[in-house]
């Protein structure tokens, strides 16, 4: 899919880079990304992405903007508290960059769903808080072969992977499933700068995934700590966690 002559303009700084070049952003430009949660973490996956021109990206989200959201979830304002989330995001991430197309799936990702919206997406991106919803994504993405890019934050602390990427590991990989995860809380308190620099660091691994480059954190897990700070690679394989890889 060519790119016309305003994109051109607009990716300018994407076409110098010998990473991504005209072909490169072609390939974003036909690229079909589902994003599933539009808080803390998918306001900035969505925000970049959009930024970077990805052709059509789909957004899952329930939720309303609440004033207690805005200090981390950047993509709304104050106008827009009480307002659908996915409502919101696609008036704001259209204005953004009209040259990219984007498809508000306003509910949950559930099982009746979750085949249909996995499948027609190249990528998806893991941007939710909810245990039930991120272990229905990981066995919908192994049934489709599409990659997941995971991102998780907890106080100060994250944690960034990919997975089904290429035969690479998956999430039961890395935290087997099990019936207690219904009883699990997300603790309450955060700062706004660490689903900041998790979701910038998942939209970095999805235009990669795209660009089909090597680099990506597939069998590998990111871990961060923005208090110390403190940045730790850890190697996975398939139910297994490694020693540090670095640091």
């Amino acid at each position: 899919m060519e790119l016309n002559e305003q994109e051109k303009e607009r990716y300018t700084r994407h076409l110098q880079l010998s990473e991504i070049g005209v072909e490169g952003q072609e390939k974003l430009k036909e690229a079909r990304v589902l994003v599933v949660g539009g808080g803390g973490l998918g306001s900035p996956v969505l925000l970049y992405l959009t930024a970077a021109g990805v052709g059509h990206i789909g957004l899952v989200d329930d939720d309303r903007v609440a004033a207690s959201n805005l200090h981390r979830q950047v993509l709304y304002d104050t106008d827009s508290v009480g307002l659908s989330k996915v409502q919101v995001a696609t008036r704001t991430l259209t204005s953004l960059n009209p040259f990219c197309r984007i498809t508000p799936h306003e509910g949950r990702l559930t099982e009746e769903n979750a085949d249909t919206l996995v499948g027609s997406h190249d990528v998806v991106v893991d941007a939710t808080d909810n245990l039930t919803a991120r272990y229905l994504m990981d066995e919908v993405c192994s049934r489709h072969r599409r990659p997941l890019v995971h991102g998780s934050v907890r106080g100060w602390q994250g944690q960034i992977s990919v997975f089904h990427y290429r035969g690479g590991p998956s999430y039961r990989d890395l935290f087997p499933y099990d019936e207690s995860i219904h009883r699990y809380k997300q603790p309450l308190g955060l700062p706004g700068t660490v689903p900041g620099v998790v979701g910038t660091l998942q939209a970095n691994e999805v235009i990669k995934i795209i660009l089909g480059r090597q680099e990506v954190l597939s069998g590998k897990l990111l871990m961060l700590d923005l208090l110390v700070p403190r940045f730790t690679i850890i190697a996975l394989r398939r139910g297994v966690a490694k020693e540090p890889e670095s640091t």
